[in-house]
């Protein structure tokens, strides 16, 4: 059902404004009404990647008033894949400065472009003044922050991830309208559940995947802003986009605790015996032509999943990638099937850290 809007209407809009958003005014149920609504918000968008960039010109198309955007990065070229806020000419300038050019040339939204890395101690102070936030971050540690932050202000928190192919939306209040449970993060992922999260550099992420969950986002912000719809409060939208399904999961708060998880074994680099240990290079082809460990095999991680019982009989596995998250998603699967494997700690950065402080024992081509 419906929840009451979040903020109180501007007495009226400029006369562009008015033709800008003609459409939206034309909408059943937003009107002139629900418009002035939007240009009164103050919505603070944590991130301006991925999800967040789609988010910005959404929301200053839409006409929100004010947009706070925070991110401390910088534009690189690898980013404009999914990150569609960015130009190539924005290379390695602020990200927050493509945030509020972009919306300058959509509407009049207000940006304030916060070029500062969001955390546990400054995030009350990033957030404070907002009527929503949307978290469009990429670390789990960010979301965590984000999410107290939030549940100490008492205001919605929009938050969705994507990785891969998979994604997730979702709205928590710690202190939603009269008649409606509070629901958290640590409804969704309880503390100490989640561990480290693969990044989008190792696991890749779908651009058009991106564009797909930052517009449902500004969805889910316009409804509760005007207070039209039904929010997905309580509720978990699950994406799976290579087969273009979308399931909705019930969320409510719970006091249930993770169970424990035993940790994958980690070696690291000056402690592997190459004379007896069995390396898996789990990384792409092109990651691995620039250089693998003398004597690894090459394993990409896709394969090994598929069929984690072909590497039986291995002696001494240890599992490599980039930085060690798909390393260890490897391991897992390997013990799920009864075969003995550790991580190389740090993965092959670590490695090549390593070879240049002490001198090589050897990186093939």
């Amino acid at each position: 059902m419906p929840l009451p809007p979040l903020v109180e209407p501007v007495a009226a809009l400029s006369e562009a404004e008015r033709a800008r958003t003609a459409r939206h005014r034309s909408l059943a149920g937003v009107g002139d009404l629900g418009q002035r609504r939007l240009a009164a918000a103050h919505v603070a968008v944590v991130g301006a990647g991925g999800i967040g960039s789609p988010v910005v010109l959404a929301l200053a198309a839409a006409g929100v008033g004010v947009l706070t955007v925070i991110d401390d990065d910088v534009v690189e070229i690898s980013n404009l894949q999914r990150q569609v806020i960015h130009r190539r000419e924005d290379s390695g300038e602020p990200k927050v400065a493509s945030a509020a050019r972009a919306a300058a040339d959509l509407s009049d939204t207000l940006v304030h472009g916060v070029r500062e890395r969001l955390s546990p101690s400054n995030a009350r102070r990033l957030l404070e003044g907002a009527d929503l936030v949307i978290d469009g971050s990429d670390t789990f540690d960010t979301r965590e922050a984000v999410a107290a932050a939030c549940e100490e202000l008492g205001v919605p928190l929009v938050w969705g991830t994507v990785q891969a192919f998979d994604a997730q939306v979702t709205v928590f209040w710690s202190s939603p309208p009269a008649g409606e449970a509070p629901v958290r993060l640590a409804d969704l992922y309880p503390p100490g559940s989640v561990g480290e999260v693969p990044t989008c550099e190792e696991v890749g992420v779908l651009g058009a995947l991106c564009l797909q969950v930052g517009s449902l986002l500004s969805m889910e912000a316009v409804k509760l802003i005007t207070g039209i719809g039904e929010p997905l409060l309580g509720r978990v939208l699950v994406i799976d986009g290579l087969r273009a399904r979308q399931r909705e999961v019930a969320l409510r708060r719970t006091s249930v605790r993770p169970a424990a998880v035993q940790p994958v074994p980690q070696v690291t680099p000056e402690s592997v015996d190459l004379a007896r240990a069995t390396i898996v290079d789990v990384r792409e082809d092109h990651e691995v032509s620039t250089g693998m460990i003398a004597g690894a095999r090459h394993v990409p991680l896709g394969r090994l999943l598929a069929d984690p019982r072909a590497l039986a009989g291995a002696e001494d596995l240890v599992i490599v990638c980039e930085v060690g998250m798909r390393a260890r998603r490897a391991a897992e699967a390997l013990r799920a099937a009864g075969i003995p494997a550790s991580v190389l700690a740090g993965g092959m950065r670590a490695w090549n850290a390593a070879e240049g402080a002490h001198g090589g024992r050897g990186v093939r081509a």
